[in-house]
C-alpha cells in the first residue's frame, strides 16, 4: 500500500495526514496523524492607570469584533463600567458579564450562566474575553475562553496581588467541584496580561496581605535573593508604594514565567509552583464548606490557606531531612511579619485535611504527593520529578506541628 498525504487542512501549523486503509486479517485500519506547532508567547504590560492603554491597544490590534468583560460583583462596581466606557469611546463593542464574588461561586454552573448570556446576545467566535478581576475571575474567564465556541482569545487584567503574582500568568484555568479545587479546567494561555498596580489601592487590607502568600512562595521555590528582599522590606508592604508593588510584580512574573517557559503544561518542573498547595487547597476547601454551611464568609482565603500549607510542607521537608530548622523558621517569620496565618484553625481536623488532600489532582495511583523545599530558593527533585509521596503518618505529624 502507498501512503497518501493530504495537505494542511487547518492553519496554525496543524498537519492532517491520512493513511490509506490497510487490511490485516479482515480488520481495516486508518491512522490520522496530528502535529501541532503553536507559538503561545504573550506580553505582560506593567504600569498604572492602564485602562485607556488597554482600549487603545485593542483598537490597534483588532483582536476581535466584540469584547466580553467577565468580572465579579465586587470588581464590576469598581472598574468594569470604566473599562467598558473606555472601549466604547475607542469605537469597540463591549458588554460586561458578572457573577457573585467569592471562591464558593467558582463553579461550572456560574460559567454556564455567563456563557448562556453571551450566546443569548449572539456572541460567537468573533469575541474576546477580558478577565477583569482576581484569581477566581481569571480562572473562570480563562476556562470559558477555552471552551466557549471551542475556544476564543482572552486577555488577563488582574486586579489583586494574588492574581498579578500568580494566577494571571501561565494559562491554568479551572473551576471547583464539590470534591476539590480546580478539578475541571484546561490550559489556555492569554493573548496578553495587563498588570495595573493602581488597582491594588482598592483592596482590603486582608485581601492585599493574602495575595502576598504567592509572592513569598516564589522566593522560597526559586529565588533566595527575592526572599531576602521581602524579609528585609516587610516595613514597605503596608504602604503599597508604586515602586514596591512594581518590584514584586515584575519579580513574580519573572520567576513564574521562567518556570512556565520550561514546563508549560506541568509535566515536571512546573510542579514546584504547587509548593504549599496540596494541603493549602484542602484547608481552603474545608474552610469554605464549613463556613458556607454557617452562611457567612469567614472562610480562609486562598493566600491564607496557602501560607498554612507552606508551613505544613516545610515541616514535612524538615522532618524528612531536606529543609533546615533555620530555613523553616525564616519562612515562618516572613509569613507572620507579612500578616499571614501559619496555624491550622481548630475547626479543621487533621483527618479532614488528609482525606481532602487525597483527592488532589496531582495524586498518582491514589497516593498524595508533596512538593518540598531543600533550601530557600531550591526545591527537592525525586527520581527526576519535583514531587514525592509522603506517608500519612508523616503528614499527620506535620499537621499537628502546625497548630
Amino acid at each position: 500500500m502507498t501512503l497518501s498525504t493530504v495537505g494542511d487542512l487547518q492553519k496554525r501549523s496543524y498537519m492532517l495526514i491520512f493513511y490509506t486503509c490497510m487490511t490485516m486479517q479482515g480488520v481495516e485500519h486508518m491512522r490520522i496523524s496530528l502535529r501541532r506547532e503553536v507559538d503561545e508567547s504573550y506580553n505582560i504590560v506593567f504600569g498604572e492607570n492602564l485602562l485607556p492603554r488597554i482600549a487603545q491597544d485593542l483598537k490597534d490590534t483588532q483582536l476581535g469584533e466584540r469584547y466580553a468583560i467577565v468580572t465579579d460583583s465586587n470588581v464590576r462596581e469598581l472598574y468594569a463600567e470604566s473599562l467598558e466606557n473606555k472601549l466604547k469611546d475607542a469605537g469597540l463593542a463591549a458588554t460586561t458579564f458578572s457573577f457573585e464574588a467569592g471562591e464558593p461561586n467558582k463553579t461550572m454552573e456560574n460559567c454556564m450562566k455567563v456563557m448562556g448570556e453571551m450566546s443569548r446576545l449572539g456572541y460567537g467566535r468573533d469575541i474576546v474575553i477580558l478577565a477583569l478581576g482576581g484569581g477566581v475571575v481569571g480562572d473562570m474567564a480563562g476556562f470559558m475562553a477555552a471552551i466557549f465556541n471551542r475556544g476564543i482569545p482572552y486577555i488577563q487584567i488582574p486586579t489583586t496581588v494574588l492574581a498579578q503574582a500568580d494566577s494571571s500568568i501561565g494559562g491554568k484555568t479551572a473551576v471547583d467541584t464539590e470534591h476539590g479545587k480546580n478539578l475541571v479546567g484546561a490550559f489556555k494561555q492569554p493573548e496578553k496580561v495587563y498588570i495595573d498596580i493602581s488597582m491594588l489601592s482598592t483592596l482590603s487590607s486582608r485581601d492585599y496581605v493574602s495575595g502576598l502568600a504567592e509572592t513569598i512562595k516564589h522566593g522560597i521555590i526559586q529565588d533566595e535573593e527575592f526572599f531576602r528582599y521581602l524579609h528585609e522590606n516587610t516595613s514597605l508592604m503596608p504602604d503599597r508604594s508604586p515602586d514596591f508593588l512594581l518590584h514584586i510584580a515584575k519579580n513574580n512574573c519573572r520567576i513564574k514565567g521562567n518556570v512556565v517557559e520550561i514546563d508549560p503544561h506541568e509535566k515536571g518542573f512546573r510542579r514546584i509552583l504547587n509548593y504549599g498547595h496540596t494541603v493549602g487547597h484542602a484547608i481552603e476547601k474545608i474552610s469554605v464548606d464549613k463556613y458556607k454551611r454557617k452562611e457567612n464568609n469567614d472562610y480562609l482565603s486562598h493566600g491564607e490557606a496557602i501560607a498554612i500549607g507552606m508551613m505544613v510542607a516545610g515541616t514535612i521537608a524538615n522532618d524528612l531531612g531536606y529543609f533546615s530548622k533555620e530555613e523553616l523558621a525564616k519562612q515562618e517569620q516572613l509569613l507572620i511579619a507579612t500578616g499571614l496565618p501559619t496555624k491550622i484553625p481548630s475547626i479543621i481536623s487533621n483527618e479532614e485535611v488528609i482525606e481532602v488532600a487525597s483527592r488532589d489532582k496531582k495524586d498518582r495511583n491514589g497516593q498524595t504527593r508533596y512538593v518540598l523545599p531543600s533550601a530557600l530558593g531550591k526545591m527537592c527533585k525525586f527520581d527526576g520529578v519535583y514531587a514525592t509521596y509522603v506517608d500519612n503518618e508523616v503528614v499527620e505529624y506535620a499537621l499537628q506541628q502546625t497548630r
